[in-house]
């Protein structure tokens, strides 16, 4: 393997490592929002997760 497919499979993999950051964050808020949004009972407004504030 050359230097240029080092510099090549790095980049993708930083691209893929992003890639699954910016999905988890997103899973992560979505899930926040059903289980503490305007359809939540009161008991998983006062749960653990709602009210941890990141």
């Amino acid at each position: 393997m050359g230097r240029s497919h080092l510099l090549v499979s790095a980049a993708v993999a930083a691209l893929c490592a992003g890639i699954l950051v910016l999905f988890t964050d997103l899973e992560v808020s979505v899930v926040r929002w059903f289980s503490c949004g305007p359809l939540s009972t009161q008991a998983e407004e006062r749960s653990e997760l709602c009210q941890r504030r990141l």
